[in-house]
């Protein structure tokens, strides 16, 4: 087999089971916490943000010992196994302070094997000889389709509500971790006995980018991008969840099956993510991100206007708007970091990056959102205001698109004008 050919497909299992393994549990965890626990929605709050938690220092941290000390997919195997040990012994936890620990320590060992994935596949590409801008998105769908493979296993087998989705999610994890030991050999690109300065040596030499006004304006905006994912991932289960105690929709498809409903919106990822090497190339970053922005306006508008019945149509709608606005904030964010970063960075600079999505930006996500919730759009009863609720985040969305357009000036060329 032609040994590029066989690269991409070593790279298409490791994708595929890293977001098989989140996708097992992510979008039910929360029909699991309410109906088979019973325990209360402040403290899911708190187990949603450990994601956040960990994310704020992990990702980074993993990256100075990745860039410094230990090969990449070692250390992605060895987090994976750890986290599968972890996954496995979820289901027998019994009271919601205890299972925020654990979730913790399952978040600290998985929130960093994103930013690692893309580290070990990037550094495979670029040894192959190959483009990364355009080589990795048609990679990347099948990180989106094994994410979709886990939702509707456990949905289709009855699992939203059981302790299986952790089984399922351990299981994958142990085989990828034992599967990352024969991935290609990613070394440090530092010398830990010859950094120079303070920041080497504590391995903040990635927070360097800050000094430049662009990237820096790049990272705050993909801190707020990622807050608008957190908002996404923690209500639009629940949201159509909600619409059982209405009769008129509780036999309604949306409502049986919602995180297959859901799941349109990663069908629609496998899709954008192949046009993100034509857009990026054609219109650069900037146009980019704002596309993002625009589409997550979409995304949350849509919501506010549809139901399962007559409005369904805005929900799948919404789904697929929702493709553009991860992919285009997402992907297109990660490969701008690797191109803008020192090679001797990159896996540093990933984890930054993933710090201010998946970590900052999904605190503020969490908490600023859990507190205006329970302050303007939750009635006496316990009831919520969706409309209100996804109309204020839509409003958010447009607010970062009108600032992002003049603050952000990177320097374009478009492809034709440089061939």
């Amino acid at each position: 087999m032609n040994p590029r050919r066989l690269l991409g497909l070593r790279l298409i299992v490791m994708l595929f089971l890293q977001f098989y393994i989140w996708g097992a549990w992510l979008l039910t965890i929360g029909a699991y916490w309410f109906q088979n626990k019973g325990w209360s929605g402040t403290s899911f709050g708190a187990i949603f943000s450990t994601m956040g938690i960990a994310a704020l220092f992990m990702p980074a941290l993993m990256g100075v010992v990745a860039d410094k000390w230990i090969n990449a997919e070692k250390l992605y195997g060895v987090l994976h196994l750890a986290g599968a040990v972890l996954l496995a012994l979820v289901p027998t936890v019994d009271d919601p302070h205890t299972m925020f620990w654990m979730m913790l320590a399952t978040m600290v060992c998985y929130m960093p094997t994103l930013a690692l994935a893309i580290t070990v596949a990037y550094n495979a590409l670029r040894r192959a000889g190959l483009d990364v801008v355009a080589s990795y998105p048609p990679l990347r769908v099948w990180g989106t389709i094994g994410f979709i493979v886990a939702l509707w296993t456990t949905s289709l087998l009855g699992l939203e509500t059981s302790p299986g989705q952790f089984y399922i999610a351990a299981a994958a994890a142990a085989v990828l971790g034992l599967y990352a030991f024969t991935l290609p050999p990613c070394p440090p690109q530092l010398d830990a006995a010859h950094s120079r300065t303070f920041a080497d040596r504590m391995g903040l030499t990635a927070f360097k980018l800050f000094r430049d006004r662009n990237m820096a304006v790049f990272f705050v905006f993909a801190m707020l991008l990622g807050a608008a994912l957190q908002l996404t991932n923690a209500y639009g289960d629940t949201f159509l969840h909600d619409f059982a105690g209405i009769p008129a929709f509780a036999d309604s498809i949306a409502v049986r099956y919602p995180a297959i409903i859901m799941s349109i919106s990663q069908v629609s990822e496998t899709l954008f993510i192949l046009t993100i090497p034509f857009f990026l190339k054609r219109f650069g970053i900037k146009a980019v991100m704002t596309m993002s922005m625009l589409a997550w306006f979409l995304r949350f508008a849509l919501f506010a206007y549809g139901d399962p019945g007559a409005g369904l149509w805005m929900i799948i709608l919404s789904c697929i708007v929702y493709g553009m606005a991860f992919d285009f904030f997402n992907i297109s964010g990660s490969l701008y970091v690797e191109q803008q970063s020192d090679s001797r960075i990159r896996a540093s600079a990933q984890g930054l990056f993933m710090l201010m999505t998946n970590g900052i930006g999904a605190i503020l996500g969490s908490a600023v959102s859990g507190w205006m919730i329970d302050r303007w759009f939750t009635a006496a009863d316990g009831g919520k205001d969706w409309h209100g609720i996804w109309m204020t985040f839509a409003f958010y969305a447009l607010a970062m698109a009108v600032a992002f357009v003049p603050l952000f000036k990177p320097r374009h060329v478009r492809a034709e004008a440089a061939a």
